[in-house]
């Protein structure tokens, strides 16, 4: 019972899907961040899906790309997009650690947040008009809102937290104690190799975006913010979607990936 409520957790907190009400209870969020990617899977789902009734409806590329760019910010209203943006405004403002954490708490959204996320969907949504309707294809769409949401998750419990004790600390201290350092290297071994397997040379690519952005986000929170936060994590999410997209898409234009 503990993990459906942890998952149930999950799905309440990272996206607006109507799940049972779980107490935020530290027992409850045991298996938190091992629950994060299944978010992940049924977005992938819904991109599936959305994709599937393009082909039968006879839509046009724009409107797929539109509902492939939307969905998940859509299934997650955003909670993801809003760590990015604060991310930043704070490293935009150019000042010292301390004041950058403080920029990261606003509530409030700067220019540069709202520039940023305006460009962010407008190349993810040009990426995905690159897109065509095959099975391997949809699968690594969907591995890769699993795998964003598995760094995601190491990135919580692995790389140093900055200080104060804010909603990370929270969500991390019950999950460190339990498996979730064991659970979630398996998991991102395990999409791994069912990227590698769909295809070798698309699955390295977008593998490798991935962890690339996980070494950035590492280095940029070290560097300017004194250590993780929750919009940190969130800034990862988006940033590694960006990347694995654009790795994929770079492989099918040149023409490595010969499924057509």
């Amino acid at each position: 019972m503990t993990l459906l409520r942890s998952i149930a957790l999950a799905f309440s907190m990272f996206s607006r899907l109507p799940v049972p009400g779980v107490p935020w209870k530290e027992e409850n969020r045991r298996y938190l961040l091992c629950a994060l990617p299944l978010v992940g899977a049924v977005i992938g789902l819904f991109v599936w899906l959305w994709f599937w009734l393009g082909e039968i409806l006879n839509l046009g590329l724009p409107l797929k790309a539109a509902g492939i760019t939307l969905l998940p910010v859509a299934v997650t209203g955003g909670i993801h997009l809003d760590g990015f943006g604060d991310t930043l405004d704070a490293l935009a403002s150019g000042a010292a650690p301390e004041r950058k954490r403080e920029i990261l708490k606003d509530p409030r959204s700067g220019i540069f947040a709202v520039i940023g996320v305006a460009a962010y969907l407008l190349l993810y949504f040009a990426l995905c008009t690159e897109l065509f309707f095959h099975r391997r294809i949809l699968l690594l769409l969907g591995l890769i809102h699993i795998l964003s949401r598995v760094w995601c998750a190491l990135a919580v419990i692995s790389f140093p937290a900055g200080s104060g004790r804010g909603l990370l600390e929270t969500v991390k201290e019950p999950a460190a104690k339990k498996g979730a350092r064991i659970f979630l290297p398996v998991l991102l071994g395990l999409c791994t190799a069912g990227a590698l397997f769909l295809d070798w040379r698309a699955g390295a690519a977008v593998t490798a975006a991935a962890s690339l952005c996980a070494l950035h986000v590492l280095a940029v929170s070290r560097r300017h913010f004194g250590g993780m936060s929750g919009d940190l994590a969130g800034y990862l999410l988006q940033v590694a979607e960006l990347a694995m997209l654009a790795a994929l898409v770079l492989v099918l234009k040149v023409g490595a990936a010969p499924w057509k």
